[in-house]
């Protein structure tokens, strides 16, 4: 299921259904790390065992006796479809980088797969790289819908300050596409530049004199296949030049929406070196890309 170009798989790290109480109550202390949870208080151990006893799925990754992330899940309907939602997945900091988001995911593919269902829908905070990566590019989900300010404020190290705008993505993971996403070698340079050259940009960037790339202009969108430029380290970019967040954060929202009008669906995820600068790039598609077959 793991690409053939990952690292090997850490076997000491074991994932598996959640069962005792400490187990649950870990979950809490995983939250608390992996957001930096202030104020904002983590989803409960008691909420937590209710979903996993009543049709929902809670997955643990230990090291040992230790729990280092998580993913949590529940039944989900809309409009007569029924699908698996993931509400939360988290991976404690110390054990990041290690991809065990990704094996989380895959498990929680084959398990909800086992209970009869095919479709896995999340949100997830479309400025975030990294998750972007997972979420679109390794996993093979798809987004055509814009959730402006899903959550409202929120006061966890991660989120405090920044309209919580998410993406919803649907993962067919029944799909003959995502079967062929999760096992194909990750594409190299060379293929995401000709990848980003197929398609247009859908807004211009330029760079302050303090480092900070900033969004520019808006274009609209044309053509099969476009491309929309996102910050490649959302973090770092927090700390060195706020208002260039905010900026990010308006911009892409107004060049998402207008994109979904017409039609376009989030289909790949790229990271490129241009001028010795790492960048990072949506690729949004039309027509026959977006059958998720």
């Amino acid at each position: 299921m793991a690409s053939v170009d990952d690292p090997p798989r850490l076997w000491k790290t074991v994932i598996r259904r959640l069962e005792s109480s400490e187990e649950f109550r870990a979950v809490e202390d995983v939250q608390r790390d992996a957001w930096g949870l202030g104020t904002e208080p983590p989803v409960p151990a008691t909420i937590l065992r209710a979903f996993q006893d009543n049709g929902g799925l809670l997955l643990g990754a230990f090291d040992g006796p230790r729990m280092v992330g998580f993913t949590m899940g529940f039944l989900g309907r809309e409009r007569g479809a029924t699908f698996h939602y993931s509400h939360m997945t988290a991976v404690r900091r110390a054990a990041q980088n290690r991809h065990l988001g990704f094996e989380l995911k895959c498990r929680q593919r084959e398990e909800v797969l086992a209970s009869g269902l095919e479709e896995v829908r999340w949100t997830f905070d479309p400025l975030q790289s990294k998750n972007a990566r997972l979420n679109v590019r390794r996993l093979g989900g798809r987004s055509s819908l814009y959730l402006p300010r899903y959550y409202g404020p929120m006061s966890d190290a991660i989120n405090a300050g920044l309209e919580t705008d998410r993406l919803l993505l649907r993962w067919p993971i029944a799909s003959r596409r995502v079967g062929e996403r999760l096992g194909r070698p990750v594409p190299d340079a060379e293929a995401d530049a000709a990848l980003w050259r197929r398609s247009r940009a859908l807004l211009e960037s330029s760079v302050r004199p303090n480092g900070v790339r900033v969004p520019g202009r808006a274009l609209s969108p044309e053509g099969p296949s476009v491309h929309l430029e996102i910050p490649f380290d959302l973090s770092r970019m927090r700390s060195a030049d706020p208002d260039a967040v905010r900026r990010w954060r308006t911009v892409t929202r107004a060049a998402f929406e207008d994109a979904f009008r017409s039609g376009y669906v989030v289909d790949d995820f790229l990271v490129r070196e241009i001028d010795g600068e790492r960048r990072s790039f949506y690729v949004l598609t039309l027509g026959e890309a977006n059958d998720a077959t």
